[in-house]
């Protein structure tokens, strides 16, 4: 409403977000938060075992130390610059969520953009240094304190941003105390923060296997001992990972809960929700028994088996995060702002006098015959385009041609009698936010859609017509 749309017409606004923010979480998680800890346990074990061994405890610190550069290339490039693309891509498809977000936690981003800073200043600091803490042992022993102080600023990063990530879901108090406190610390962040802690560590170690799988030959003497103590790492981790889950379950809100099928398998196979969830299942649990098997016989573990962990920790997080952004639909943030970006307060004036009115992004004020489509394409881009497109992914064309067959012509009566309920038949989307006049505009523009497709242009290409607002 107070902000010019971004749209994406071929793959939407939120599959935009998505795709970056996964890419980040899992760069994150696997690569950051878990792995400084895990690189700094196999420095400090090099370190003991250099006390008795001076060969083998230089095996296991260049181990670590190999580990770290691959850690350190991807987090500074690709984590940094997606990092980055989440407020980018979220300011685009969202302003208003955003807006609203920030406004509650100025002071958390603020402190999060400090912490994230300092990591990445720490962990080149670290790498940088690791040659020259090799000269004694007092430096080692700095270098393996200065890590652990890096895995609290990589941690810490992840706990700020979960007390957000939890509010959007479960604002708890906070409707009533309008406090920072009371938003961030929220019904869901102890129980998200305890749920991915582990699953970051249990990834850090599917990935730090992997490559030293392959880092290091068959015939390296100390291979065995090395992907011993990772595959532990793991196996260590998974337990706790699992009540973190069960935990963080049963604090989630049970109206999300009735969206999970929907959020897991889409619309299209949500009937598949059980079986979609026993593959879930077996494959974290082959995870489990490469973890069990690099445990017990570290000599006998395939190296590109396990391909197969990392591949289930990255899918099992993905899904995870699309699990968590869905649920809590038809909210955005939950009980404040519906998923369109219109606040829960203001809902019943545009349904009275129209959003059309209070929109300065949008030449029309009162629909007449002559301008119903221009109406309605406006209303779309204001109520619909957060989710949906015309004809990309998730269209509302055939999400409405599967409703009532793609044979026929879509009735505009048929369209107005559902989006006027459909709050009420698919609980993830919000009511319809306008006025009837708005609701027939837009039913007309759908059906247009059908008949004479036409890629719906956002603010970028479009360019926006503005009014002065007449109160």
């Amino acid at each position: 409403m107070d902000f010019p749309l971004f749209h994406l017409d071929f793959m939407g606004n939120r599959m935009l977000v998505a795709l970056i923010a996964i890419i980040h979480v899992i760069i994150n998680h696997a690569l950051a938060v878990g792995f400084i800890p895990l690189v700094t346990f196999l420095e400090f074990r090099g370190y003991q075992k250099k006390q008795r061994n001076a060969e083998k405890g230089e095996a296991w610190d260049e181990v670590a130390r190999k580990l770290l550069f691959f850690a350190f290339i991807i987090t500074t490039t690709i984590g940094a610059l997606t990092g980055v693309g989440i407020w980018f891509a979220t300011s685009l498809a969202n302003p208003a969520s955003i807006g609203s977000l920030i406004r509650v936690f100025y002071f958390a981003w603020f402190s999060e953009w400090i912490v994230f800073v300092l990591e990445v200043i720490f962990i080149m600091i670290y790498y940088l240094t690791w040659k020259k803490s090799k000269q004694s042992a007092r430096n080692k022993k700095r270098h393996i304190i200065f890590g652990f102080w890096l895995s609290v600023f990589s941690f810490l990063t992840m706990a700020i941003i979960v007390g957000i990530l939890g509010f959007m879901m479960d604002p708890g108090s906070w409707e009533a105390q309008k406090t920072l406190a009371s938003g961030f610390f929220n019904p869901l962040y102890f129980p998200q923060l305890i749920f991915r802690t582990p699953v970051a560590m249990m990834m850090a170690g599917c990935v730090a296997l992997l490559y030293t799988a392959f880092m290091l030959k068959k015939g390296n003497p100390w291979r065995p001992e090395i992907l011993k103590h990772i595959s532990f790492w793991i196996l260590l981790w998974m337990p706790i990972a699992a009540v973190g889950a069960y935990t963080y379950y049963w604090y989630i809100p049970r109206a999300m809960i009735g969206n999970l099928p929907v959020a897991l398998a889409t619309q299209q196979f949500q009937s598949w929700y059980d079986s979609l969830l026993i593959v879930m299942i077996v494959s974290v649990a082959v995870g489990f028994f490469i973890s069990i098997l690099g445990t017990l016989a570290p000599k006998r573990l395939p190296k590109y088996l396990l391909i197969i962990p990392v591949l289930v920790s990255f899918m099992f997080l993905g899904t995870f995060e699309r699990l968590r952004e869905f649920i809590r639909k038809p909210y955005v943030i939950g009980e404040y702002m519906y998923a369109n970006g219109i606040l829960v307060e203001e809902y019943p004036l545009y349904q009275q006098s129209g959003l059309l009115k209070h929109t300065p992004y949008s030449s029309i004020s009162a629909i007449t015959e002559e301008n119903k489509l221009e109406a309605g394409e406006a209303v779309f881009n204001i109520a619909c385009t957060r989710c949906h497109t015309t004809h990309g992914i998730n269209s509302v064309v055939v999400n409405f041609e599967k409703m009532y067959g793609n044979q026929d012509t879509l009735s505009t009566d048929a369209m107005k009698a559902y989006m006027k309920n459909m709050h009420n038949v698919r609980y993830y989307m919000p009511p319809f936010p306008g006025n009837d006049a708005e609701l027939d505009a837009l039913a007309a523009y759908i059906a247009e859609q059908q008949k004479r497709p036409q890629q719906l242009e956002g603010a970028q290409i479009k360019g926006v017509d503005v009014k002065e607002l007449d109160y």
